[in-house]
């Protein structure tokens, strides 16, 4: 169920996201793009990206679509007709592979009903769940509008129209939040037996209201927080989930197809307002700026790109170093060669101290973070690349 090197396809492969920048409201933690909406916003935007796929698909000309991605914000927020009309709007433009993997993101209370059935007749087969906590009192805490009882019956709704493939989002060293608190949430989430797991660590942003708040948040030192993410990665390895990247678990077959998209370095365009794309060798990002997108295209103008950065061959090697060491299967030494002119160690110099140290490990010519390593490859990584250029 996961291909894993798209450049290696018999014939190049292309992602799809599409940005849903609504939401209910905005969580503390939130820096994404997104705002409450309305119904006539709504049927406004999705008219636009409606047009901004259409005009778009001749550059995917040669491509075959093998990911698509509904994100947010808040999809969900969205009519099933309306979602439906963009996968619909994909599949008559784009040449879509059979078996793609199509996901929709969803937070629980913004459920109509016949919703899932709706998706899954659209062709959707992967969900993604924002839950973060089992715990109402943290979910409180972090300003999600919804209980854990919402979230089982969002889960339970999901199964029940036939949807086969669920990821459930968590965060862990959040405010209030304890290793006993964290047991609980995994116990309660296993207990659901989802395809994928994404854990991720709270990162107070600026912009947000934890941010403003940062001085006096009840959250754990960082300490407890790397034990957080340690115990994470033992009870899900023990209930039969890969950690095959810093922040995910999967079961056998069952890795996020899209994401591994970004890891490796293959191309995917964005939809929306703050989207982001990387094509043939470019990454732009789109304004982020709701009303501006819906004008320009209603006005038969592209949106508006506030960045756009052809990656040099320096940039290209620093990128695959950073994300491919994300993932369990790190760097194919032979391959790196290949595709650089030159061996990893005399780039970035001799492993052996890490290697000894058991943060690294080299096996069949690849090199890649042991699970220790794991946890402080930001560090490492740090040491590696030249973040700043």
């Amino acid at each position: 169920m996961m291909t894993t090197d798209y450049k290696k396809a018999d014939s190049p492969t292309l992602g799809l996201y599409l940005h849903i920048p609504f939401c209910v409201r905005k969580c503390h933690y939130c820096d994404f793009y997104s705002a409450p909406t309305d119904p006539r916003m709504q049927a406004r935007y999705v008219a636009a990206l409606v047009r901004d796929l259409i005009a778009t698909a001749p550059k995917a000309h040669g491509y075959t679509v093998d990911t698509v991605y509904i994100g947010g914000g808040t999809p969900t927020l969205l009519s099933g007709e309306s979602l439906a009309l963009l996968l619909d709007t994909v599949r008559g433009h784009y040449t879509l592979a059979s078996g793609a993997e199509i996901t929709v993101e969803c937070n629980p209370t913004t459920l109509t009903d016949g919703l899932f059935e709706r998706l899954v007749t659209a062709g959707v087969n992967r969900l993604s769940i924002g839950l973060q906590s089992a715990n109402d009192r943290e979910l409180r805490a972090l300003g999600r509008p919804h209980d854990f009882d919402a979230f089982v019956g969002t889960y339970r709704a999901a199964r029940a129209a036939g949807i086969k493939n669920i990821n459930v989002d968590l965060m862990f060293g959040i405010p209030y939040q304890t290793r006993e608190t964290l047991q609980q949430t995994l116990d309660a989430v296993l207990c659901l037996a989802p395809e994928h797991i994404s854990a991720y660590g709270l990162r107070v942003e600026e912009g947000t209201r934890f941010f403003a708040q940062r001085g006096s948040l009840p959250i754990a030192d960082d300490d407890t927080v790397a034990d957080m993410q340690e115990q994470i990665a033992a009870v899900l390895a023990r209930a039969g989930y890969l950690h095959y990247e810093v922040s995910n678990y999967a079961r056998q077959g069952y890795r996020s197809r899209h994401n591994m998209r970004y890891w490796l370095g293959a191309p995917y365009l964005g939809f929306g307002p703050a989207a982001h794309s990387y094509f043939e060798g470019v990454r732009t990002a789109i304004s982020p700026d709701t009303g501006a997108y819906i004008s320009a295209l209603e006005q038969g103008n592209p949106p508006l790109v506030c960045e756009r950065h052809e990656i040099s061959a320096h940039e290209a090697r620093e990128e695959y170093v950073m994300l491919r060491m994300r993932l369990l299967e790190g760097i194919d030494e032979a391959d790196f060669l290949a595709r650089f002119g030159v061996e990893f160690e005399k780039t970035y110099g001799p492993l052996d101290k890490l290697l000894k140290g058991g943060l690294l490990s080299r096996v069949g010519g690849r090199i890649a973070f042991t699970e220790r390593g794991m946890y402080v490859s930001n560090a490492i990584l740090s040491d590696w690349l030249d973040f700043e250029r």
